[in-house]
């Protein structure tokens, strides 16, 4: 009887343990980025290169762009030149996504992070710094206005933390206690009362509308939140108005 019930038991113990050391190739797929173009700026942190690229360079009031999961950055630039005409915005590859080095965690991306709002600031200075994050994204930017003054904040397809909304997907598993990189968004914006736009997705299965109802409802300054009824998590930025949202709440 004993062995009856130790095997299950072991083998959910082996299953935990695997995907705790795996849990960073489920979170991050760099691989999906590969064979990025020439780029603007390269930032050296912690012995690591990351680069980036600089759209509409010059302009003032710069916007931070932080792309979603297996999302090249780069990809945006001709779009967001047309969007945001007057205003520069920069892209930065994530530590180990397209042309950076390193390896990801959330501890070094958020550092990377500050370290792209700290050379902005430098190129910048007396300017206002607005973000935009998607998805993943909407956790760096969150750690960047909660420790770097920001003017406004969009956030796509958003989330209250990243272990919420894989204890969600993983339900049979003890995420709390297993998972590392949790990216809070409503504990890192409990402070933050900037204006906030939030854009989500009204068919989004990779980010529950519970998970974005959470971290709205936790915003200390109620946002603005804009629905795009027919997008999935991956599509939403080719909806109609998705444009407009974007580039009316950034003027």
């Amino acid at each position: 009887m004993l062995a009856l019930f130790a095997i299950p038991l072991l083998a959910y113990a082996i299953l935990c343990c695997s995907m705790y050391f795996k849990q960073r190739e489920l979170i991050y797929f760099p691989q999906f980025t590969r064979g990025a173009p020439p780029t603007d700026f390269a930032l050296a942190r912690d012995g690591v290169t990351l680069r980036g690229w600089v759209v509409n360079p010059g302009q003032p009031d710069p916007i931070l762009y932080f792309g979603g999961n297996a999302e090249r950055t780069e990809d945006n630039r001709d779009e967001f030149a047309a969007w945001f005409p007057g205003r520069s915005v920069y892209l930065l590859a994530y530590r180990g996504y397209g042309a950076s080095e390193g390896e990801p965690s959330e501890t070094a991306l958020a550092g990377d992070a500050l370290a792209l709002y700290d050379l902005v600031r430098s190129r910048h200075r007396g300017q206002r710094i607005s973000l935009v994050g998607r998805s993943l994204g909407g956790g760096v930017a969150s750690h960047v206005a909660a420790h770097r003054p920001v003017d406004r904040l969009v956030l796509v397809t958003p989330f209250d933390s990243l272990a919420a909304v894989a204890q969600g997907h993983y339900r049979w598993l003890p995420v709390g206690w297993l998972m590392e990189d949790r990216y809070d968004s409503a504990a890192l914006l409990a402070t933050y009362r900037g204006p906030v736009l939030v854009l989500r997705a009204g068919r989004d299965a990779v980010v529950p509308a519970a998970r974005t109802d959470a971290l709205v409802g936790a915003l200390p300054t109620p946002p603005k939140v804009v629905e795009f009824p027919q997008a999935d998590h991956n599509d939403i930025h080719l909806q109609p108005g998705y444009r407009r949202a974007l580039s009316d709440f950034l003027r």
